[in-house]
């Protein structure tokens, strides 16, 4: 029996008080597919990471989730400054956030990284000035 989903959830830059609310919600849409628990909470942290980048970097974005009978689809796209150095940022614990995001406790710099360590496939691509996409794939 195919089991599919997709859904796309909204996410505005600079609004830290919803920080983890999509994340949430992917967790709560894919225990119900019945993933197991190591997935679920790898496909839960890539989505937090990535949801945190976007309310921390950019003016807003979108985190689209599709489900399929063997992978976890998770696309995030925003709109905002980009990455000028992709492999500086990939680096684990380097950050570009500022004060006010550090203070938050945000922006310790292991956000791409961790994104990649819960993927099976991981792509990003960034243009300055235009934004970024990340490409996450989860094997069920």
């Amino acid at each position: 029996m195919s089991e599919t989903c997709e859904i796309s959830f909204p996410i505005e830059g600079d609004r830290f008080e919803d920080a983890g609310k999509v994340s949430v919600e992917v967790k709560k849409i894919l225990k119900t597919f019945d993933i197991p628990n190591d997935i679920l909470r790898r496909a839960a942290i890539a989505t937090y990471e990535s949801e945190i980048n976007v309310i921390s970097y950019a003016i807003r974005g979108t985190v689209n989730l599709r489900v399929t009978d063997d992978r976890i689809l998770i696309d995030v796209e925003d709109i905002g400054p980009g990455i000028s150095d992709i492999e500086q940022a990939m680096q684990q614990g380097y950050s570009t956030a500022n004060d006010r995001i550090r203070e938050m406790g945000f922006g310790a710099g292991m956000g791409l990284f961790n994104i990649k360590n819960c993927s099976d496939t991981f792509e990003i691509l960034s243009e300055e000035w235009k934004g970024t996409h990340l490409k996450i794939v989860i094997n069920r």
